[in-house]
């Protein structure tokens, strides 16, 4: 049996998302699935993570009838990584801004967490969750 695809989806809002999009895959590893949306904006994107899950971000919108209102720079997410120490060296020769240094927890984790250039917040590690 093949396990379900991931049912949840963080979503983001970027004021550049086409250059958001670029950061995400060079700095942390994301593949890119899909991008709409014409010239500068960008209507509906989706990033893969290679362990499994994905978020989808767009361009802001300055409209009153937008459904998702979201303000750039707001998003945070965790997101687990085999390989801590070799994506904190990604991300920072990439240009991510440290927040808190590669370091060890108490938990077992090993983890670390910068921002991007919109100004979200990104936490890598290795703790998976607790078991189920």
């Amino acid at each position: 049996m093949t396990s379900p695809s991931p049912q949840v989806w963080p979503t983001l809002r970027a004021t550049d998302a086409r250059a958001l999009i670029r950061f995400l895959v060079d700095a942390f590893g994301f593949r890119e699935v899909v991008v709409h949306g014409d010239g500068d904006r960008v209507d509906h994107a989706e990033l893969a993570w290679p362990l499994g899950g994905g978020i989808m971000l767009g361009s802001v919108r300055d409209t009153d009838g937008d459904t998702w209102p979201m303000r750039p720079g707001t998003f945070g997410a965790y997101v687990v990584t085999d390989d801590p120490d070799g994506l904190y060296a990604r991300a920072v020769a990439a240009g991510a801004k440290v927040h808190k240094e590669l370091a060890d927890q108490d938990y077992g984790s090993r983890d670390f967490i910068v921002h991007d250039p919109e100004g979200n917040l990104w936490s890598f590690g290795t703790y998976r969750g607790e078991p189920r």
